[in-house]
């Protein structure tokens, strides 16, 4: 285990620019002026309110117990209940109100960061662990929350009531005020030596729970290869490991800001016995009277209560600038590049590609593609070939502008498509990847989602076209079926039929497929292809083939290797150079019969 102070894993910095941090926070509360005002008079009313009681009761001493006036001692006590509950609805008031504000400026600032996460371009997500961005949508924006909805109302109310704590002190007795303050300089040292510490263990606290949240959700997500691989104790050693550093750094942030109170609570029963003992003198020597020494004790009692809630805001405002600092980097995340000034949004695409000495690269050093050039005309199918790494899913990329190419030209219909806005660019493109993807929710709106203004008759149709009709029809509800997340509950085949219905609904001009019936029974397959022959039939189709017998009948075949390519044309004149492509298929051809043989 760390020692006290002592830090685990990576050295964790201090917030950047706190005043920013907390300026920016302060934006999200300032649409709410009006009812800040009404909560700052309520925090004054009952800051004075607090201060009017001690008050009253020394005055109650002095004037009525003292002398046995008991009629005036209850007309005291009635002011007193009066101001018990004047305070009581003033705290409430402001405590109500201020819930109020700080939900909508969370749920604002909540809103702004996710639709700014659909703003960042794709290669922000291949840099980092999904887990860790949801922590900082959830457990970041969670330490904000809790901050806002306690914090401005404590610091204001420790504020006010220890300024006039100490106005009345010194109006009542200077000599008693001194001896009450006299612990001050203590408490702040004190204070300063804890709150450098946990600043930095809170930073590393925050860290440690978005990575530990990362590793879950990649853990859960792949739970298949880890039990195919029977890698559980690897990665339950990973977790524990993960799991220490997180409560190292939680248990040191948290006993060190524990020691706050502890502290103030020490210096407070000193304080009481100061001035105890210091009042019991001046009154003897008729310096101060009775009441004022109950007053002075009453205050002293309450008197570290405004400074101790200052230290504990402090430690939380550290946690919680900490999770601000991480959703305001999101924020602050160049997001994908504005369309250029001079882009038209696209109503019509007849589907005529043509690359033009394109060159790409994803890092410095060294180019993924290199002038690649070949046309697409519209309506025709261009397949895209090489082994792993070659360039093929990169082309697919900077044609629908995920990427920007960093040499050449892309054309569609003759236009530059940096000329094209990328969202009317992208309407027109369907998509049928591999992997499909499927949203939570009934299969109804999962096919809808390549048009959410199709109608109910539409969106059975699109599943006719695809082959996936008579699956649906045989489930439970039919297209009210519900699926799990990522469509868990049906087939990998069932899914591509949806995927290949989603993207007939859309009816784009340009179709991507990459290799749809990998891993799928025969039967399957068969619907698989027959719908995907229906989808391509009047569109361009740019096609990323693993198998090169689904590939037979394309237009051309581009054939890449290290970003380039290398060979080009149709199925059988590829096959008649006897070149690398000639290769793939011979061995493509000799592991099926080996496979049909076996």
């Amino acid at each position: 285990m760390a020692k006290a102070g002592q830090q685990t894993g990576k050295p964790s910095p201090k917030p950047k620019n706190w005043y920013r941090t907390l300026s920016r926070i302060g934006t999200y509360l300032s649409a709410y002026k009006g009812m800040l005002a009404l909560i700052l008079i309520m925090v004054v009313a009952s800051s004075l309110l607090a201060l009017l009681g001690p008050y009253l009761i020394g005055q109650a001493v002095d004037i009525f117990i003292v002398n046995k006036e008991l009629e005036g001692l209850w007309s005291v006590i009635g002011l007193l209940i009066g101001v018990y509950i004047l305070y009581s609805l003033s705290t409430w008031l402001q405590n109500y109100w201020m819930i109020g504000a700080a939900q909508q400026a969370i749920y604002s600032m909540r809103t702004d960061l996710f639709k700014q996460l659909h703003r960042l371009p794709v290669s922000y997500y291949t840099k980092r662990q999904h887990g860790e961005l949801m922590s900082r949508i959830t457990n970041d924006i969670d330490n904000v929350s809790q901050t806002l909805n306690s914090s401005f109302i404590q610091i204001s109310s420790s504020v006010l009531t220890f300024i006039g704590m100490i106005s009345l002190m010194l109006w009542l007795s200077p000599l008693l005020t001194l001896i009450t303050l006299m612990i001050v300089p203590i408490m702040f040292l004190g204070m300063k030596w804890i709150t450098n510490r946990t600043g930095k263990l809170f930073k590393e606290q925050q860290r440690n729970i978005g990575e530990l949240n990362g590793f879950i959700e990649e853990t859960f997500s792949g739970q298949k290869i880890v039990k195919a691989f029977s890698q559980e104790q690897k990665v339950i050693e990973t977790f524990r490991l993960k799991n220490e550093r997180l409560r190292t750094s939680g248990y040191w942030a948290q006993t060190y800001s524990g020691f706050i109170p502890k502290l103030m609570n020490v210096l407070n029963n000193l304080s009481f016995a100061f001035i105890a003992g210091a009042g019991a003198l001046l009154a003897v020597r008729d310096l101060v009277s009775i009441g004022v020494i109950v007053t002075f004790c009453e205050y002293a009692r309450q008197f570290t209560r405004p400074l101790n809630d200052l230290a504990n805001q402090f430690n939380t405002f550290l946690s919680a600038i900490a999770g601000a600092e991480r959703v305001f980097e999101v924020l602050d995340e160049a997001r994908e590049e504005k369309d250029e000034r001079q882009a038209v949004a696209l109503t019509q695409v007849r589907g005529d590609i043509e690359f033009e000495h394109v060159s790409f690269t994803y890092e410095q050093g060294g180019n993924t593609l290199r002038d690649i050039s070949f046309r697409a005309e519209a309506g025709q199918t261009v397949a895209l070939v090489g082994p792993t790494g070659a360039g093929k899913t990169t082309i697919i990329n900077l044609l629908s502008r995920f990427y920007n190419l960093n040499e050449g030209q892309i054309y569609l219909d003759g236009t530059s498509i940096q000329e094209i806005t990328r969202q009317s660019l992208r309407q027109h493109m369907g998509f049928v990847l591999q992997d499909s993807f499927l949203f939570q929710g009934t299969i109804r709106d999962n096919i809808r989602y390549g048009r959410l203004d199709a109608t109910d008759s539409e969106v059975e149709a699109a599943a006719q076209m695809a082959n996936a009709h008579s699956f649906i029809m045989k489930l439970p509800n039919q297209y009210e079926t519900v699926l799990d997340q990522d469509g868990s509950g049906i087939s990998q085949g069932q899914k591509q039929l949806l995927s290949i219905a989603r993207a007939m609904l859309a009816d784009p001009s340009i179709l991507i497929l990459d290799e749809a019936t990998s891993s799928i029974d025969t039967i399957t397959e068969i619907k698989i292809q027959e719908a995907l022959y229906r989808l391509m039939q009047g569109r361009t189709n740019i096609v990323i083939a693993h198998r090169l017998n689904t590939i037979r009948q394309a237009d051309l075949i581009l054939v890449l290797e290290d970003g380039r390519i290398i060979e080009q044309g149709t199925h059988q004149s590829l096959l008649e150079q006897q070149g690398f492509y000639y290769g793939m298929h011979n061995n493509q051809v000799r592991i099926e019969a080996k496979h049909t043989i076996g």
